[in-house]
């Protein structure tokens, strides 16, 4: 069994352990990033990226083998012909479902930074200071005065495009310039914040896409296929942005294909000694050794990590002796909203194919609102003209049809409820003993379901959706229901909370397992609220602030 020696080692290559990399490299420390799946090289493996609908076999949808071989990717949007490579194969990699929950996944280096909807909003203290008034979960350990220098700090070099809105709800950042509402949002917003006297507001995204030059990247070029990758570097990823920064150091080994199935523990010491490494391709064993270890395999799988490590010194796993671990799964529950058609603006059509729409930030249970739940939820959402593929009943063949089809359709405006998730212990995860992966490892076995709070508040989601439309204008408004099945907002967040009690949390207010501090966690799974906004912005501050904390401490010997 090979053994090797770093600094630090980092498990995974998504937004997180891109960030860690990139930090802890560029303090000087010697790091291995591993990554359990495949490598994505920047622009030569985007091989779809230039690709039209008629370039491939089915258009870009799905068939129904793939329907047959991805039963729970086929539950929404993922499951298509223009990226099915980039999500994680279920037969490979499946789970088990105590109640639905619909886990999609990124296997390969970059993880969901190619993939993710690149909204990049800041928390405010209303977000960190809830569960201390309204008694949900435990106390953050930390607020917003604290975070806000490194959400400066990520912000500068992501790049995230926006307006400063001055809102208290939803602090500004260090943004490039914003990308513009369409003339349709821009009559909708005027018109909710007069309806409103101002306690409403439509404001354009908050998005990683770049929309001037920035960190050696040209800018987004507004094709709307970030999904695929970005030759241009358009939008924030691991490979666009902090790998190039990590490797660029000459301190960064790069290991694909490199399950890490436990942190290796010394109960003497009470610190982690490395990992082991099982190889994908090979299935032969590695032992790799550090100082500091950072996880950050994605929510869920880095709770798996844990519950398979120190298992001689905890039954429950490192980071189990709080009884936390695996508990307090939350996700933001979302599939409810409401849309319609706005008259007029019949010599008007958007610019290029912008990639960003707008949001109404959270109002609910603000201020003097007082509401029967607690917590809130804003709207995504966009204002676009119909393409020129609209059908027309009335002319279905012949000349009329053609010159029908050479004009765009109308206007349309439609908008999505976001909702925060309580944490709550009974949605959690355990390791199931029963099933186990293409590599013979178990598999975890995930229990989460919308509690009543939840339930609660999709009824103001739907009706004030409703209600803002037909009152700025917008006709024939229809509200949209769905399940709001967990795991559909791909935001996991929990099963390894930070808080100021190791009695109650994973972790302490700057990461660390309280069980070995040499261990930081700083994907979602750290998180012990989920807030409304997304939560990529967060876990990006958060794990740059671990860095720098986690260097000073190996400098002062305390690791």
């Amino acid at each position: 069994m090979a053994e090797q020696q770093y600094d630090a080692i980092v498990v995974g290559s998504g937004i997180s352990g891109g960030w860690a990399a990139k930090e802890l490299t560029q303090k000087g420390l010697k790091v291995l990033m591993l990554e359990r799946g495949r490598n994505i090289e920047h622009i030569k493996d985007y091989v779809n990226a230039n690709k039209e609908a008629w370039d491939y076999p089915h258009r870009g949808t799905r068939t129904q083998e793939m329907i047959k071989d991805y039963p729970v990717l086929k539950r929404d949007y993922p499951l298509n012909e223009t990226n099915l490579d980039y999500w994680c194969s279920d037969k490979d990699s499946p789970y088990v479902e105590t109640k639905r929950f619909d886990w999609f996944r990124g296997y390969h280096v970059g993880g969901r930074s190619l993939m993710w909807g690149r909204q990049s909003y800041r928390w405010s203290d209303l977000d960190f200071e809830a569960n201390a008034k309204d008694g949900h979960g435990v106390d953050w350990p930390v607020r917003y005065k604290e975070i806000e220098p490194w959400y400066d700090y990520v912000e500068k070099f992501a790049g995230i495009s926006g307006n400063r809105d001055g809102l208290a709800v939803l602090p500004d950042g260090q943004f490039l310039p914003a990308m513009d509402l369409t003339c349709v949002e821009k009559d909708v917003a005027a018109r909710i914040k007069d309806i409103y006297k101002g306690a409403r507001h439509l404001i354009i995204g908050r998005t990683a896409n770049i929309t001037v030059p920035h960190e050696g990247r040209p800018g987004c070029q507004f094709r709307n296929k970030c999904w695929l990758g970005c030759p241009f570097g358009g939008y924030f990823s691991t490979q666009s942005s902090t790998l190039p920064a990590a490797m660029a150091t000459g301190n960064l080994t790069l290991r694909p294909w490199s399950i890490v199935t436990e942190i290796k523990y010394d109960k003497d010491k009470k610190r982690a000694t490395g990992v082991m490494v099982l190889d994908a391709e090979t299935n032969k064993t590695i032992e790799y050794k550090a100082k500091i270890i950072f996880v950050n395999a994605s929510t869920l799988n880095s709770t798996w990590l844990l519950m398979n490590s120190a298992t001689d010194v905890w039954e429950g796993g490192l980071g189990s002796s709080s009884d936390a671990l695996g508990k307090n799964l939350m996700d933001h529950h979302l599939g409810i909203g409401a849309g319609g058609t706005v008259e007029g603006y019949e010599d008007k059509y958007t610019f290029g194919r912008r990639a960003n729409g707008f949001y109404i930030p959270r109002f609910r249970n603000v201020g003097d609102d007082k509401r029967d739940y607690v917590r809130g939820f804003g709207y995504q959402g966009s204002g676009t003209r119909q393409g020129w593929k609209h059908d027309v009943a009335e002319f279905s063949i012949g000349g009329e049809f053609k010159d029908a089809m050479t004009e765009p359709g109308g206007w349309t405006v439609g908008m999505g409820g976001f909702g925060e998730m309580l944490p709550d212990p009974t949605n959690k995860v355990t390791l199931d003993k029963t099933v186990k992966d293409k590599w013979g490892l178990n598999v975890l076995n995930i229990d989460c379901e919308l509690k009543d709070n939840e339930k609660k508040m999709r009824k103001d989601i739907l009706a004030d959706a409703q209600e803002m439309l037909e009152k700025a204008g917008v006709k024939n408004v229809q509200g949209r229901e769905g399940d709001g099945t967990p795991g559909r907002g791909i935001h996991e967040m929990g099963t390894a909370r930070m808080g100021r009690d190791p009695k109650t949390s994973v972790l302490n207010g700057n990461n660390q397992v309280w069980d070995a501090p040499n261990v930081f966690v700083t994907d979602g799974a750290f998180m012990a609220s989920s807030s409304c906004v997304n939560p990529s912005l967060t876990y990006m501050a958060f794990t740059a602030r671990a860095a720098e904390f986690a260097v000073n401490e190996l400098k002062k010997g305390n690791l």
